[in-house]
């Protein structure tokens, strides 16, 4: 199992939501590529980085948010996955071409299938991710602010015949809560679709990590801690050692 640090830039700042919500915001760091570096010297074997102003379609501040993305692939030799705005080809390559290891498709996957046909066949699906966040149980999209009536299962399954081999779920109920991880709902997602899925939203406790390797088995091959790691309630270094075990 990987455990995937998050970095959320929001106005190339590190910052930390609450459910989503750009009303609830907390700065983190002003230092995104001192962040990634501590989370690299810590051990951290990927990092996971999103592009909040991207999510919200806040073109400007995103613009801010891609130039610390560089410089956080200047500064750091793990690999990065990234997410958050991305809804053309255009914007994979650009991603892609600072040196991301993976990106992270979510809104357009619900508005632009096609886009995620054509992602796949270019990048393949070691490359190319679908991110799906949901509201007990229902897709939320831009930047969670939408709900376009789509199970998580249903699309994830829609998304497994266009060739996606892996999903991000976050259940935004949890997100930035420090209220546990929903561990079953990633295990059903993973046992129905298949897919490989990395676990994201409400990691509280090393509890959260141990209750994710534990259904590792049924497909869940990955744990993104954000808040907690920030707030101190996660020590990363413990984390890892539960996740390699």
């Amino acid at each position: 199992m990987i455990i995937y640090p998050a970095i959320d830039l929001r106005g190339g700042r590190c910052v930390r939501l609450v459910q989503g919500d750009p009303q609830a915001e907390t700065v983190v760091s002003d230092d995104p590529v001192g962040t990634a570096q501590r989370w690299m010297s810590l051990g951290a074997e990927w990092l996971h980085v999103v592009n909040l102003d991207g999510a919200f379609g806040d073109t400007a501040s995103a613009g801010q948010n891609v130039q610390a993305l560089g410089a956080i692939l200047d500064a750091v030799d793990v690999p990065i996955q990234f997410g958050g705005g991305l809804r053309a080809i255009a914007d994979l390559e650009v991603a892609l071409s600072l040196g991301v290891a993976r990106v992270i498709i979510g809104t357009a996957a619900i508005t632009n299938p096609s886009l995620v046909k054509e992602a796949l066949a270019r990048f393949g699906a070691e490359t190319v991710s679908l991110a799906i966040d949901a509201r007990d149980g229902q897709v939320a999209t831009h930047g969670w602010q939408q709900l376009p009536g789509v199970t998580a299962i249903d699309l994830a399954l829609q998304m497994k015949e266009l060739g996606m081999t892996r999903v991000i779920y976050t259940d935004i109920a949890r997100d930035g809560t420090l209220t546990g991880v929903n561990a079953p709902a990633c295990a059903e997602l993973a046992g129905e679709s298949e897919l490989a899925v990395i676990a994201s939203g409400g990691v509280a406790s090393l509890d959260d990590v141990h209750q994710v390797k534990e259904v590792e088995t049924t497909g869940v091959e990955g744990l993104i801690i954000g808040k907690a790691l920030y707030a101190g309630q996660v020590d990363l270094s413990l984390a890892l050692e539960v996740a390699r075990s």
